[in-house]
């Protein structure tokens, strides 16, 4: 596979250096040399006004920066020293840590620098409320709940750690009141800062809240409180074992192991987490960072598969073909996790994750793109790529990607099934993150899906035939329901119209549109000529992600900077539909702006940041600036010239 960097978001790595801290294990954990990288990783990505963004572009955040003051107090940097002065004084000056949002609340009440009952509850007694209830987290998006679930333990129990010199000081330099003594905590409970307030509380959620806070003292020391949290743990440990102690993402993985810290320091599942932890640190040119997953493997080596062979010159480069089909053999998921229903998982057997077969939690759009290269590696000479994996197998994952299909509406959203409504997102006590309680259904999972079913009909067109042909004709339906009036898709997982319709024109192709015959698919191509600029490229800020309207990236200058991923999945989106039967101009312009930013050596520029989750957090793909750069000039190679 191809490695990368999947770093962005700023306040992952925080939360692993107080979790060290907390554990008393940071010396085995942290230790001097990623001390030093973790760091000047922080130090390097201080914005100009002392704060710090919640991703490495953002401005300027409350979260982002209290997390990343207290982790580089907690790394041995001095109060007084120029960086954590500055970035202190950013604090203070817009009310104090009082102001960061609810995750960043509950990071500072773990570590023992604010109260608990200054939260907002996060009672594990939720998990045992019956599952047919919309709210039950059985019900929730994987990430979202499996977010809360060590969280609603550690809460549970008032998970704090041991007060120290350290944490004395930290009370004293955080906060803007008088004294720590004297900050009203009722108040506390709601207060965000405007700077990181996407996503504000609706009404309801203070009525819950109140009421909660009500309950709280009744449940706290309970039968019931005891029973919540054993049950709470043992799901913790389930998804622990069935993740090889990798967990979904980097957020639960810290929360998982210091779950099981809290309820037994000298477990053996305290001593199979840490070791793991290593699969989330990359260390790039700005320093040691937590990544948003354990890497991006598989994703971006199916891609890869894909663009190499696009371009003609697989023949030439067997080797790296026969080494990444070998990956993605490997990484396929060969059986369902025990007792799925009972643990709110979803069949997984043959399908493919976003890493590794370890982390083990396969994607519909992921498993749909390993089964394209796969598909694609199938067809080719097994003396240069290898031996095909076995259809039994592939046809194990299309059971899968059917098995995701949303039967109400059509589409396919992540990891599972959408299994609420949507009103469920009113709950979402998350102020920095939205569209997080529900696994919603997306254009870039429901494109991927119908390309890969539709790619295995064609060369395997007696299996599933009569089920995959209804898959297409509802998926079809939903893509055309979702596009936008102008004709354009929104992309939930990458930056993002142009990301959104390039999935949104290659599923319309999978499933039988033409140019000529489907006014969705003129619609998107019309969309996309209109965005494209002057120098030939194309290119979108993350804006576009968080505001849901189309923002070009421009300069320094506020002038149009094309940007090569951008115009990569232009290029892809345009040659798929036909473009260069009409008029090849825009393609030919769009190659040679594409060209005239290649390095001497054949790389490309890195630039700003295209991945992105929950509409207000951007994550990079560092790959992506090489895949999608060869995909489109290889297709223009050889549909175009």
């Amino acid at each position: 596979h191809w490695a990368s960097d999947y770093g962005g978001p700023m306040f992952l790595m925080p939360g692993l250096i107080i979790a060290a801290n907390v554990m008393e294990k940071s010396e085995e954990i942290i230790g001097e040399a990623r001390g030093r990288e973790m760091l000047r990783y922080l130090e390097n990505h201080l914005n100009e006004d002392g704060g710090v963004g919640l991703h490495i572009e953002g401005h300027s955040t409350m979260f982002g920066t209290v997390l990343t003051y207290v982790a580089m107090r907690l790394l041995g940097k001095a109060a007084d020293s120029p960086e954590c002065a500055k970035t202190r004084k950013w604090i203070i000056d817009r009310g104090g840590a009082t102001q960061v949002p609810s995750w960043g609340k509950f990071w500072l009440a773990v570590l023992g620098v604010y109260e608990w009952h200054g939260l907002n509850p996060i009672p594990p007694e939720c998990w045992l409320l019956p599952y047919w209830l919309p709210m039950h987290p059985g019900r929730f998006w994987c990430h979202c709940r499996m977010v809360y679930l060590p969280m609603s333990y550690l809460y549970g129990i008032r998970a704090t750690g041991k007060p120290t010199a350290l944490t004395a000081a930290l009370k004293s330099e955080l906060y803007a009141e008088a004294s720590y003594d004297s900050i009203n905590w009722n108040t506390a409970r709601n207060a965000c800062a405007k700077e990181d307030l996407y996503y504000p509380h609706p009404w309801i959620q203070d009525v819950v809240w109140s009421t909660l806070m009500k309950v709280e003292p009744f449940l706290m020391n309970s039968r019931v409180r005891k029973a919540a949290c054993e049950d709470a743990m043992r799901q913790i440990h389930y998804e622990d074992e069935n993740t090889r102690y990798v967990d979904i993402g980097p957020v639960s993985k810290v929360f998982n192991m210091l779950s099981c810290w809290f309820e037994d320091p000298d477990s053996e599942a305290v001593k199979k987490h840490i070791p793991r932890i290593a699969d989330y640190l990359w260390v790039a040119e700005d320093g040691m960072k937590m990544q948003g997953y354990n890497g991006s493997q598989l994703w971006d080596c199916a891609f890869s598969v894909q663009a190499i062979v696009a371009t003609g010159l697989a023949d030439e480069y067997g080797e790296c073909l026969r080494r990444a089909h070998d990956y993605i053999e490997k990484s396929q998921v060969r059986d369902d996790c025990p007792d799925v229903e009972k643990w709110y998982r979803h069949i997984s057997k043959g399908a493919w994750p976003f890493s590794t077969r370890d982390h083990g939690w396969p994607i519909s759009d992921c498993s749909s793109e390993g089964l394209k290269a796969a598909l694609t590696l199938a067809s080719m000479d097994e003396k240069l790529v290898g031996e095909a994996i076995p259809v039994d197998r592939l046809a194990d994952c299309v059971n899968v990607i059917l098995s995701y299909q949303n039967r109400g509406s059509g589409g396919w959203a992540t990891y599972e099934n959408t299994r609420s409504t949507k009103w469920v997102e009113l709950l979402n006590p998350a102020e920095t993150f939205g569209d997080i309680m529900i696994d919603y259904p997306y254009v870039e999972c429901s494109s991927a899906s119908l390309q890969a079913l539709c790619k295995f009909s064609e060369r395997y067109p007696d299996i599933r035939a009569k089920d995959i042909a209804h898959a297409k004709k509802t998926g079809r339906k939903f893509l055309k329901s979702i596009q936008r009036a102008d004709g354009s898709w929104y992309g939930s997982w990458a930056v993002c119209f142009t990301y959104g319709t390039w999935f949104g024109v290659l599923g319309l192709i999978a499933t039988g549109s033409t140019y000529e015959t489907c006014p969705s698919l003129r619609k998107a191509v019309e969309f996309l000529l209109s965005k494209q600029q002057e120098n030939g490229g194309w290119s979108e800020s993350y804006l576009s992600c968080e505001k849901k309207a189309y923002h070009e990236l421009r300069d320094k200058d506020g002038k149009p900077k094309p940007h090569l991923v951008n115009t990569g999945w232009a290029m892809l989106a345009l040659i798929a539909s036909g473009q260069q039967n009409r008029d090849a101009t825009p393609l030919h312009r769009a190659a040679r702006c594409m060209l005239s930013q290649q390095y001497e050596n054949g790389d490309f520029p890195q630039q700003s940041i295209m991945g992105v989750f929950n509409a207000n957090c951007m994550i990079s793909y560092s790959c992506y600036r090489s895949i999608f750069t060869l995909w489109a000039l290889g297709e223009y190679c050889n549909k175009v010239l």
